[in-house]
């Protein structure tokens, strides 16, 4: 963990699914970061009205969408998950539009406030770790990571390991971070207090 004070204004938050990095993010701003979700950003494009919907339709057809008139994201993500081809046509309608959304976010902080870009798939993009100044990862085995997502969804074990699969490896990650918080059977407070001395050898202040 980083030891020399210093003010860090971009922070980067990743982990793969599961790994407590949403956790983070809400502690990091309990703390006073301005958090900017990017997965949350991806879920208004696609939802009814969505300003990707009409890319996606023409790309993909009308059965991409829901009853509801948003994105289906089972569908697309059996496709996605089981084609690269498939996935990259989705990621070059969706990864332009976030990118948008994602930096007119950030701009509303407040002066001085750092900002956190929770980015999940941060280590796939080569870009991102050229807009952040430190990049913080959240890490832990793919048998908790599995866990918690079996805990929190219906997705069956097969889909939980084809997603695993499909993201970057743990080494790939750490090879990118500045820092690494390892939640592996950590409890609540303890993560919290690893995140609190974090953001103040980052220079934050407790909030």
């Amino acid at each position: 963990m980083d030891r020399h004070p210093l003010i860090v204004t971009r922070i980067g938050l990743t982990g793969g699914i599961g790994s407590g990095k949403s956790t983070v993010a809400q502690l990091l701003a309990s703390l006073g970061a301005h958090v900017v979700d990017t997965d949350a950003l991806a879920h208004a494009l696609t939802a009814a009205g969505g300003a990707a919907l009409p890319a996606i339709v023409a790309a993909f057809g009308p059965e991409a969408l829901a009853a509801n008139g948003a994105m289906d994201r089972a569908w697309m993500r059996e496709r996605a998950f089981s084609s690269p081809s498939e996935r990259q046509r989705l990621e070059a309608i969706l990864h332009p539009l976030i990118g948008l959304h994602t930096e007119a976010a950030a701009a509303r902080a407040t002066a001085g406030q750092p900002v956190v870009f929770d980015v999940p798939l941060l280590a796939e993009s080569a870009h991102w770790r050229r807009r952040v100044e430190r990049v913080l990862v959240i890490d832990c085995s793919a048998e908790t990571q599995a866990d918690r997502v079996r805990a929190r969804s219906d997705w069956t074990d097969e889909a939980i390991t084809r997603v695993l699969a499909q993201q970057a490896s743990r080494a790939r990650r750490r090879a990118i971070a500045d820092a690494v918080i390892h939640n592996d059977g950590l409890s609540r407070a303890a993560l919290a207090d690893e995140v609190r001395q974090l953001w103040r050898g980052w220079g934050g202040t407790a909030g």
